[in-house]
């Protein structure tokens, strides 16, 4: 019930999970999570990022401006754990799959979506994400048997959250 992608190339896995999370809302499921879009701004910067949270129109900026020269790690963790709150109340209210964009270093870390994550599997709500391959021990360790690597393909990750749901709904 905890499906995965391995992220590909810039951008890629945000825009694979995100037109999922689309085809499950069109197909009528409730979901609870945030998917991430990029807003590329001046050339001289790096884009800005921002969870767009999918139980409702709030967005979350997450990441801040450290500068051109800036080498540094560009989250806001102040803005990723308001998305992470938005998303816990939208889990508390009930869907049928928690969608995030990426296992990241917050979440290797014990934080961001991580506790969402057991509280939806508990609940028996399948979980799909992505991991890049820097956070992919750390994940593997989180989620021990529970994981499941699925193929960078709409139709493959389309079917895998039916089957999911279909043995949500039977248990």
């Amino acid at each position: 019930m905890l499906g995965y992608v391995i992220g590909g190339g810039r951008g890629a896995t945000d825009r694979l999970i995100r037109d999922i999370a689309q085809d499950l809302r069109d197909q009528g499921h409730v979901l609870a999570g945030a998917v991430q879009v990029n807003v590329e701004t001046d050339p001289a910067y790096k884009c800005q990022m921002d969870l767009h949270i999918l139980s409702g129109e709030k967005v979350v900026r997450i990441s801040q401006d450290l500068g051109a020269l800036s080498q540094g790690c560009r989250l806001d963790p102040d803005g990723l754990e308001r998305a992470v709150g938005l998303v816990g109340a939208a889990l508390e209210s009930g869907a049928d799959f928690l969608i995030f964009n990426k296992f990241g270093k917050q979440e290797a870390d014990g934080r961001g979506f991580r506790p969402l994550i057991g509280e939806a599997l508990a609940r028996g709500i399948p979980v799909l994400t992505a991991v890049n391959k820097g956070n992919l021990e750390a994940f593997l360790a989180y989620a021990e048997d529970m994981a499941q690597e699925l193929p960078s393909d709409r139709q493959a990750i389309l079917e895998w959250c039916a089957t999911q749901r279909a043995e949500a709904v039977i248990a």
